[in-house]
């Protein structure tokens, strides 16, 4: 099993800690940038979220 492959199952099993990590990098972006680009962080992390594990936990 390869690394992408040890990743992938990580981010399955443990998805609501995936995104809350995702979430909290977006959220250090927006304060780093002044809030600036919100809109495009947003949908960064948005799809970020919806690519790893079984989907978005996030409300």
């Amino acid at each position: 099993m390869g690394f992408m492959d040890e990743a992938k199952d990580f981010a399955d099993k443990h998805d609501k800690q995936v995104d809350e990590g995702i979430e909290k990098a977006g959220e250090e972006v927006g304060k780093r940038t002044g809030n600036k680009y919100d809109s495009q962080v947003d949908k960064g992390v948005d799809e970020a979220q919806r690519r790893t594990g079984g989907g978005d936990t996030q409300p």
